[in-house]
């Protein structure tokens, strides 16, 4: 099975692309999400990020986001532990994950697919590309942070011009270029790059 890597910087519309592949039938494992849920509910990442952070870090058994956020964007160091603990389990729910699909490719979306190594599980890397300005605005309508709290994140990411050139195929999601035939055309040839691999 073709195991295709979708990532983009923050805001860049990472997951309205995942969501059209999906609506063509292709499953999609979402790893920021799965993160999301595995650092609430894995015992191991639960353990080590309460030793490394102190018992600040969950509140009635949730983690505590926003003081997590407010230690690991500010220093980088903080944030390679807090990714040292989380990424190898995601790593490894994500290839247990694709191990049970049955289509010719499946889509795994992360944003630190090539931070966080998780590129070496894949076959094909699609990059979204946005203009700068333009991902700014959708992360601060969408989740209401400051310019200056999403230029922080964004400083703990490869640049998106690297990023880009790291890629297999670009995706501009720039409002100008059309998403859907974009996405229709990779479909189409990764239905056949995934026959191929099955062949």
């Amino acid at each position: 099975m073709l195991v295709v890597g979708l990532t983009g910087g923050i805001g860049c519309g990472k997951t309205t692309v995942a969501r059209i592949f999906s609506c063509l039938g292709i499953p999609v494992f979402n790893a920021d999400k799965v993160a999301k849920m595995l650092m609430e509910q894995d015992e191991r990442i639960v353990q080590a990020v309460t030793k490394t952070f102190g018992e600040q870090a969950y509140l009635n058994g949730v983690l505590n986001r926003a003081y997590i956020s407010n230690i690991v964007f500010s220093n980088s160091y903080q944030l390679d532990l807090l990714n040292s603990i989380v990424h190898p389990v995601v790593i490894q729910a994500g290839a247990a994950w694709a191990a049970q699909q049955s289509t010719p490719y499946v889509i795994k979306e992360a944003a630190l697919m090539f931070e966080s190594g998780s590129v070496a599980s894949t076959n094909f890397v699609i990059g979204v590309d946005a203009p700068l300005a333009l991902r700014t605005l959708r992360v601060m309508r969408r989740d209401a942070l400051s310019k200056q709290a999403i230029e922080a994140r964004m400083q703990q990411q490869i640049t998106a011009s690297l990023k880009m050139k790291l890629c297999d195929a670009v995706i501009h999601n720039n409002e100008v270029s059309l998403l859907l035939p974009q996405v229709l055309q990779l479909h189409q040839q990764l239905l056949l790059l995934g026959k191929q691999q099955l062949g």
